[in-house]
């Protein structure tokens, strides 16, 4: 059942803006608190450094990472979409004094300003870029496959060969930390139907091969054998870096925009025209999901927007029509579709990446095996 905020059903966080039309499943306290609120105390807690302790930490990391990477001609990778986060944390990189080589993916829907900020980055921090430019028909063929489908993370194609390609790059450079702009205090609140595992191949796999016509040659790929190899062999070390310093959004902003000529793209991941054509059509019309929700009640919990400002900010239209005409347009006719055809795919039952082959058993597996493998350790060295 879906309410509306008129139902009498319907319930709300009093300490965010989370309710159960986001998530059915949520949990509210005798004070109307949710779940959600209190998860996020808690993990901030746990992952979150701050004040003289963060710089203490911070700079440990940073001085790891140097004595690691000397004699190398790089000694972290960090991701670069152009986006708030991963432009902080290239920006962050230069001020430690590491040597970073950053990775982007081209997978044909950059906006300009998107490639705009990118060049400004680059140049004005002086870091060496790798571009991976996905074949577009493989890409193209896998993103239809994946509304052919109707399971709810479409992102997954994106993000898995962006991953992918950062640890193969990270073996053949000798890069031991790939450094990330995943963080607590802007991100860490998302139900977890709306979001599926990045690096389930054997999912991705499955689900093209039912959907997909074409034959994969080229587009980056990251099996369960290559996540035990990367992971226990090669021991790469990923950072969320972010998590080590005060972020706050607002400021980060004014910083990037002033030092390095960064421009806002208006919302979170907009930087690429179907990620926000995904995010402000496709999952609040086909899946009734709105991802302001947990983005703006995570900045809530953590101290950078009052509930009021998140409420006004939730009134407002996720598209103009304009804009929403145009973007779709666009959109359609870049996947090859009519009208016709992508209306039928928006119009099919929502389905579970979990209907779909899966490695999370094997993950799970290798996990147990890992923890017991430690313990056995700790009892020989007692």
């Amino acid at each position: 059942m879906i309410w509306s905020s008129s139902d009498p059903g319907y319930r709300q966080c009093t300490m965010s803006v989370m309710d159960n039309i986001a998530d059915p499943d949520i949990r509210f306290n005798e004070k109307g608190v949710s779940h959600y609120y209190h998860d996020y105390l808690e993990v901030e807690k746990k992952s979150v450094w701050k004040g003289i302790t963060a710089e203490e930490k911070l700079n440990e990391l940073s001085n790891k990472i140097k004595a690691d990477g000397k004699g190398k001609p790089y000694d972290c990778l960090i991701g670069l979409s152009g986006g708030v986060d991963s432009t902080y944390v290239a920006y962050l990189t230069k001020i430690l004094g590491l040597r970073p080589l950053a990775i982007h993916l081209d997978n044909g829907w950059n906006s300009e300003l998107a490639v705009m900020n990118i060049e400004n980055i680059v140049k004005k921090l002086n870091i060496d870029l790798f571009t991976l430019v996905v074949d577009w028909e493989e890409f193209k063929d896998i993103q239809l496959s994946y509304l052919k489908a109707s399971v709810v993370d479409i992102e997954v194609v994106s993000d898995h060969a962006i991953f992918a390609t950062m640890y193969k790059l990270a073996k053949e450079k000798k890069i031991g930390y790939i450094l990330s702009g995943t963080n607590v205090v802007t991100e860490h609140i998302m139900p977890p139907s709306w979001i599926y595992s990045k690096m389930d191949f054997a999912n991705l796999n499955d689900i093209h091969r039912q959907f997909g016509v074409r034959k994969l040659k080229t587009y980056p790929t990251f099996d369960f054998k290559k996540y035990v190899y990367y992971s226990a062999v090669l021991r790469l070390i990923p950072v969320s870096i972010l998590n080590y310093v005060d972020y706050n959004k607002a400021e980060v902003k004014k910083i990037i925009s002033s030092e390095l000529n960064w421009r806002d793209y208006g919302g979170k991941h907009y930087e690429s025209i179907f990620t926000k054509f995904y995010q402000a059509y496709i999952l609040p019309e086909k899946f009734k999901i709105d991802k302001r929700k947990p983005h703006l009640s995570t900045l809530v919990a953590s101290g950078q927007l009052s509930r009021e400002e998140a409420l006004i900010e939730l009134g407002k239209p996720l598209y103009s029509p304009e804009d929403l005409h145009r973007d779709r347009e666009y959109v359609v006719k870049k996947l090859g579709l009519t009208d016709s055809q992508f209306n039928q795919m928006m119009q099919l039952p929502p389905r579970q990446h979990t209907d779909f082959k899966t490695d999370k058993h094997l993950k799970e597996k290798y996990m147990r095996l890992l923890q017991r493998t430690q313990k056995f350790r700790k009892m020989l060295t007692r």
